[in-house]
């Protein structure tokens, strides 16, 4: 449906368009329209579908089979460059810029104003440059480097590109995943103000909350298909989108649980480390989750890794069981019946190359090891002993790592951890940018580990899932922690009031 003011003529329109590759069929006659001034969800599990359906509005993939239509008529785009020429674009999770290159030449990168002698203008590059952050409402210097950007900032950059460019469908995939609720927030005005000025937006993002913060349909892809048409999010609850997602009813999204703690496991004490985070101090129970909430860039990740051992720290103890960790020795803390598993799966919790069995035996190689050398039957065995026990979906074991799902990924990491037999688990992220089902697995992993006894740090970004898993909540701003909060006195008013340094 158009959006009121606009041609009721959809900008973009894919018609029964299906892709294969090999033996796997991706999409199978999926329809999906784009109004200028909406925004549209496009939702579904890893797998669903969705990536291909974006490369093929993007341009990298054709589709086998159906139509692609751009203001009422067919369009085969050939390359990328194609479809960003007929107005088409795609901003990423992560995006690629040159760090060295000014903002403004980065928004104009292939498109630079030229002046007599086919040389770049740079005053008037950066002067439409200003214009396009001052048309968004962002206040990004033109001239500075991109280099030590935030995520969010390069993603404004990439939208003011669109604009150079004059995209009028635009699609965002997992924009939100690795920014905070403020800058969360910031994009979703901007979104609104695309969508006003008369484009398309295509938004896709695993935290549903956002969809209805911000999207006005939504379309629900399903093992290729669609399952729901451009469904108005008004009329349809969060228990039935995840049901259209998932096929099948889903269990409490936060497994509901009597918390039975027991001793202090992890002692935590005046950790400090100059510059970065000061004076932390906390304990984490047997059977007790504890939330760590802050907004990116409050110094969560890092006192985890400095817990762990894996960075220094100044001053301070960490103690486990009674018996005091050495700083900066993550071996120590392994040994001591600690494990963590960071934030960024990919690129510190895996290597990607290698199989998912080598990955899921790497902390334990001398168990699987005689004199040295690794016996692949007992690898096997430890790998396949922790696919079964997490639900891990995969071809082999003998396959790579990378050629998992997100959610797939992430129990390879827990199981790999979880082979050490810790009694104390930090989890960072241990969400981030995995599908609705997948979240719940892991939600109900976590509260069965603290069931039979194990301590958990939980780190999170997204406050439901802090309010809804942890026992109890600690906030940082800026590198202190602002607050200890109990179940019943933590709610998204006070974590967000400590988060932002008001209750310092």
């Amino acid at each position: 449906m158009a959006a009121p003011g606009h041609s009721p003529i959809p900008l973009l329109e894919l018609r029964t368009v299906s892709k294969a590759f090999e033996a796997v069929q991706a999409l199978r006659e999926v329809s999906l329209t784009l109004h200028a001034g909406e925004v549209h969800a496009l939702a579904g599990e890893n797998g669903a579908g969705k990536s291909t359906l974006v490369r093929i509005i993007g341009g990298e993939h054709r589709p086998d089979a159906g139509q692609v239509l751009l203001g009422g008529g067919p369009v085969d785009f050939s390359s990328p460059r194609e479809a960003q020429q007929r107005g088409v674009a795609v901003i990423h999770q992560e995006p690629t810029q040159f760090p060295d290159l000014s903002v403004a030449e980065n928004v104009f990168m292939g498109r630079q104003p030229l002046r007599s002698g086919r040389r770049v203008d740079r005053r008037e590059m950066n002067k439409r440059a200003a214009e396009l952050f001052a048309q968004l409402g962002v206040p990004i210097d033109p001239l500075r480097p991109t280099r030590g950007l935030s995520i969010a900032d390069q993603q404004i950059i990439e939208i003011a590109k669109a604009l150079s460019a004059d995209a009028r469908i635009i699609v965002m995939d997992e924009p939100t995943a690795a920014l905070s609720s403020l800058e969360a927030d910031r994009l979703f005005r901007v979104a609104r103000t695309l969508a006003e000025g008369g484009a398309a937006l295509l938004f896709i993002s695993h935290r549903l909350d956002e969809m209805y913060t911000l999207c006005d349909r939504v379309t629900v892809l399903r093992d290729g298909a669609v399952v729901a048409a451009g469904e108005p999010l008004s009329e349809m609850d969060q228990d039935a989108l995840v049901r259209r997602m998932v096929g099948r009813p889903v269990d409490q999204l936060f497994p509901q649980r009597e918390a039975s703690t027991g001793d202090e496991i992890l002692v935590v004490d005046g950790l400090t480390r100059t510059g970065v985070f000061n004076d932390i101090s906390f304990s984490v129970r047997r059977g007790e989750i504890v939330g760590l909430a802050g907004l990116v860039g409050s110094g969560r990740s890092e006192v985890a890794r400095a817990v762990f051992g894996i960075d220094p720290h100044d001053a301070g103890t960490v103690h486990v069981q009674g018996i005091e960790l050495p700083a900066g020795n993550p071996r120590a803390a392994i040994d001591s019946g600690v494990a963590l598993v960071p934030e960024d799966r990919r690129e510190q919790g895996l290597i990607l190359e290698l199989s998912i069995e080598r990955n899921a035996s790497l902390a334990r190689l001398k168990a699987v090891s005689d004199k040295g050398i690794v016996r692949r039957s007992a690898e096997r065995a430890l790998a396949r002993e922790w696919a079964d026990r997490l639900g891990l979906k995969s071809g082999e074991l003998s396959d790579p790592v990378a050629t998992l799902s997100g959610g797939n990924q992430q129990k390879v990491v827990l199981g790999k951890w979880l082979a050490t037999k810790p009694s104390v688990l930090i989890v960072d992220e241990p969400t981030r940018g995995i599908d609705i089902g997948a979240k719940v697995e892991v939600h109900t992993l976590l509260s069965d580990l603290a069931a039979q006894g194990m301590a958990i740090l939980l780190i999170s970004s997204e406050l439901p899932e802090v309010l809804g898993m942890a026992d109890r909540v600690l906030v940082m701003h800026e590198g202190r922690l602002t607050a200890n909060l109990t179940k019943a006195e933590a709610t998204e008013e006070s974590v967000m009031y400590a988060a932002t340094g008001s209750a310092a």
